[in-house]
């Protein structure tokens, strides 16, 4: 039995990097201590509590961390420093000695972090002379990563994060994310039913299902992915649901066709393709080939025209040769999506992938990565055009006092409203609109209330 007694009063300070699961986990984990007394640290303020949420996608994500750990420990240097995340699960015993770190908690320990918490707080309160514990709890190894950490929260956005899968079991040859967090695994459709039923009832009326391979759920409980989304579609307090990232070979065709008519499904797809040749996508041992992902596309426009789809991909990864980038630039350019998310390619140790010989230079990765952003900004704007004009229903999220409202219609298109039109009754509120010309930065369709 946790002592809830021994955070009143308390001020914590939380810092995340990486996806959106990192942001969603963080956030559940600051509610976790808002019911135990812990309020958020103010501006200025020195905090008794720092959690810092890592990634380790990239080598500069490593750098990201090690900067937030070292300034949050800067800045609240008689905080009790908590590190977890992928960094911490990864790299747990150099994290460990960092000046200022008191705890370190991998993926199968992250799930009882208010315990660790408390346990640490407690003995540092026996031990008033030091004011770091300087303690490492030992990371469990990869197979032995069983735990799921219940996320559902919000954090300061309109949109809920409802965390449905964690892990993964595909180890491409580039990824250091099974390492970092387990085998892929997951909670019953009726836990996840329960959750967004309380989104309902507290007002939510968008829900983002996040996870690491959430097309991979069942693996843990032996449901299918279709499953849970029937029956999330059927809690009508939820009017809008959307599917964070989906593997291409795990995005079944019957998955399509029924989010296309689903009562609560966004027409709204984020798929992975990381090359566009299917040279490099063997090189990575994906489980699919551009002629498969071509098919996805395509359905998907064929049910439901008007979706937006954004790809992530990745360049100048182990074995991309000239000629490989050039077929991925161009099956790229021949595919009706809306956006490009790309990521240069990081070496990452340990990994398969440093068993490929030909490297591709830092210069000709950044050449690489521009060529396509603009083929992304292409296509996003060609998107953004063809619904100029056009009315859309648009859920807006609360702005502060005299700055421009945005929210997103459906199909994911930012809209602005200025702050002459704007108004806190709109915050959380399901409007219609017209959709009108770029702002001014082209981020957004600006837009007037019907």
């Amino acid at each position: 039995m946790i002592d809830s007694s021994i955070f009143q009063g308390k001020k914590a300070a939380y810092y995340t990097l990486g996806c959106k699961l990192n942001f969603s986990e963080t956030s559940t984990f600051g509610e976790l201590l808002r019911q135990m007394g812990v309020r958020t640290v103010e501006k200025g303020e020195q905090a008794d509590i720092c959690l810092i949420n890592t990634c380790s996608v990239t080598e500069t994500a490593d750098h990201k961390c090690r900067q937030m750990i070292h300034r949050m420990v800067r800045q609240h240097p008689t905080a009790l420093v908590v590190v977890t995340g992928c960094y911490a699960q990864l790299e747990a015993e150099k994290v460990s000695r960092f000046d200022g770190v008191d705890l370190v908690l991998g993926a199968q320990e992250k799930a009882r972090l208010i315990q660790f918490l408390s346990e640490a707080w407690v003995r540092r309160t026996a031990m008033s002379e030091s004011l770091s514990l300087h303690e490492y709890h030992a990371v469990d190894k990869t197979k032995d990563i069983t735990s799921f950490a219940p996320s559902c929260s919000r954090g300061n956005r309109t949109r809920y994060f409802l965390k449905v899968q964690d892990g993964c079991n595909y180890f491409c040859t580039y990824c250091t994310i099974p390492y970092a967090r387990g085998f892929s695994r997951n909670p019953s459709i009726d836990s996840l039913v329960r959750q967004a039923k309380q989104v309902a009832d507290e007002g939510g009326k968008e829900i983002v299902l996040t996870g690491v391979n959430i097309g991979d759920f069942g693996q843990t409980t032996g449901e299918h992915f279709l499953d849970l989304i029937k029956a999330l579609d059927q809690i009508e307090g939820v009017k809008r649901y959307r599917i964070s990232s989906l593997e291409p070979n795990l995005l079944s065709d019957e998955l399509i066709e029924y989010c296309a008519q689903s009562r609560a499904f966004m027409p709204h797809f984020h798929i992975p393709l990381q090359s566009g040749s299917d040279e490099v996508l063997r090189l990575m041992h994906r489980r699919y080939d551009t002629s498969l992902f071509a098919h996805k596309i395509q359905l998907i426009k064929s049910f439901m025209p008007d979706a937006f789809i954004g790809v992530d991909v990745m360049v100048g990864t182990r074995g991309e040769l000239p000629e490989y980038f050039e077929a991925c630039y161009d099956f790229l350019r021949s595919l009706d999506v809306t956006q490009l998310h790309v990521f240069p390619y990081s070496e990452r140790p340990g990994t398969a992938a440093l068993n490929i010989p030909y490297v591709v230079s830092d210069k000709e990765k950044k050449l690489r990565s521009k060529r396509l952003l603009e083929l992304s900004d292409e296509k996003t704007h060609a998107f953004y055009q063809r619904h100029i004009g056009q009315q859309a229903e648009v859920l807006f999220e609360r702005a502060p006092r005299g700055r421009a409202m945005h929210g997103f219609t459906r199909n994911y298109i930012r809209v602005e409203l200025p702050p002459s039109m704007a108004c806190e009754e709109y915050d959380n509120e399901l409007l219609q609109v017209r959709l009108g010309e770029f702002n001014h930065d082209k981020t957004a369709l600006r837009a007037e209330v019907l």
